[in-house]
């Protein structure tokens, strides 16, 4: 049975998202089931329940493996160089590890893209240059990114079939826990300009595994699930895949003291 966006529109508004949200989604398309226009059926959905006013977010990331021909200062290995194109907002894909969820929302009309590349935030709505502008090169996922932007806001979080510890505004929380021993990473990134290819020296707090030691590696699932247990948050269906809407302060503010909880305050 095809799920319509009409449909979908019905179970996000029963799930509790309203117009003027602003909600960063992480989807797992194949839990929703069948969609009547594919992935574009979520998305038009998501906009139709949070309205013109509203803003449709996902984490897009960047579809580049120069990371992995790197050396141990952070440079790519010479011979690889030449050829590894420069991140481009507009044009790079999101990383196919997330799903098709970003990379359809970042190729809808009107979507925006922030200029980070590892940290890069798509946004389709009434916020979207806003939440686009301006992203910090450095530490990607602290103040002034689409992540901190969204805890000013009122956003919220929605995960759509997505494992629990994909919730990438953990990472904001990451950056503003006062622990120590945070893994900090320098590396060289590509930027496309009208001149060709320029490199730029890149720092920030290493978000491919926990950022400090003594976390288990899916630890944002621990948080999200004592954050549901406390009482915030709400499940439901969305299509046939387990929805999870939280609302972005109380979860970044609930992950930043979890995580000093368990490992000090440096």
């Amino acid at each position: 049975m095809f799920r319509t966006r009409a449909s979908l529109r019905a179970d996000l508004l029963a799930l509790g998202l309203r117009p003027g949200d602003a909600v960063l989604v992480h989807a797992a398309m194949r839990g929703v089931g069948p969609l009547l226009n594919g992935p574009d059926a979520l998305i038009g959905a998501l906009s139709d329940a949070v309205g013109p006013d509203g803003t449709v977010l996902g984490y897009a990331d960047w579809d580049s493996v120069h990371t992995d021909l790197m050396d141990e200062q952070g440079r790519v290995l010479p011979e690889w160089r030449d050829h590894v194109p420069g991140f481009d907002p507009a044009r790079s894909r999101a990383v196919r590890m997330n799903g098709a969820y970003p990379e359809f929302l970042r190729t809808t009309p009107g979507a925006r893209r922030s200029g980070n590349p590892g940290a890069s935030v798509v946004a389709l709505g009434g916020q979207a240059e806003w939440f686009t502008a301006d992203h910090p090169l450095d530490y990607g996922y602290g103040p002034g990114s689409p992540f901190a932007k969204l805890v000013e806001a009122g956003g919220r979080v929605l995960m759509v079939g997505a494992p629990l510890d994909t919730a990438t505004l953990l990472h904001h929380a990451e950056h503003l826990a006062w622990v120590p021993g945070k893994r900090v990473l320098r590396y060289e990134t590509p930027f496309a300009t009208p001149a060709g290819v320029e490199w730029r020296w890149t720092e920030e707090f290493d978000t491919s595994e926990p950022v400090v030691d003594g976390l288990a590696e899916d630890y944002f699932a621990e948080i999200i699930r004592a954050f549901l247990a406390a009482g915030t948050g709400v499940r439901g269906s969305i299509g046939g895949a387990a929805g999870v809407l939280m609302d972005a302060a109380p979860l970044c503010a609930f992950g930043v003291a979890w995580i000093e909880e368990r490992l000090g305050t440096a």
